[in-house]
């Protein structure tokens, strides 16, 4: 999992970067020849909505997701597991509720033939598929890690369910980032 997160990483630092370039270009072809490419915040809109959408399995997976912990650090290995499991079951409950109304949208789309309402008048299919496919595949890994934590807890191993699906303590994130610095 956490080479899916340096490759969707990759992506998007790809993604924007080539949005940058494109916003620069437009800035200045308008500022030096009065000409505009008209479709820079169309095309960032696309770039964001798919991001964003893929942004969620990353924080999935790398357990980033805001949670409050305040309270979670006080209760007792087991309650904690049950409510490890409990966000990872209303997280997939978000992915589910993404998929489905995206999923309508886009049967919108196809039915009325739906276009942006820009120069470039992009066929909405394009874009919109592309969101779906990076919320479905955060509704997937919610529904393979919730799998692994009601594995775990058939199996006993409370502390596994602890260590793979809890918050992050400021211990551990810090030796993420001493990792990170040092592969750098």
């Amino acid at each position: 999992m956490h080479r899916f997160t340096i490759a969707v990483s990759w992506i998007f630092g790809i993604l924007l970067l080539g949005l940058s370039l494109f916003v620069s270009l437009e800035t200045v072809s308008r500022k030096l020849f009065n000409h505009s490419f008209q479709g820079a915040d169309e095309l960032g809109g696309y770039v964001l909505a798919i991001c964003g959408s893929l942004a969620f399995t990353v924080a999935l997976i790398e357990r980033g997701h805001v949670r409050i912990d305040f309270l979670h650090d006080r209760l007792g290995p087991r309650l904690q597991a049950v409510m490890n499991l409990i966000s990872l079951l209303f997280l997939t409950g978000v992915g589910l509720f993404f998929i489905r109304y995206c999923y309508t949208v886009i049967k919108d789309t196809l039915d009325y033939g739906s276009t942006a309402a820009t120069p470039w008048a992009t066929p909405l299919i394009y874009p919109q598929s592309l969101w779906y496919g990076a919320l479905a595949v955060f509704f997937l890994a919610c529904v393979l890690l919730l799998g692994c934590g009601l594995r775990d807890l058939l199996r006993g191993d409370i502390a596994a369910i602890n260590r793979n699906f809890g918050p992050k303590g400021a211990m551990e994130e810090l030796r993420d980032e001493l990792d990170d610095l040092e592969q750098r």
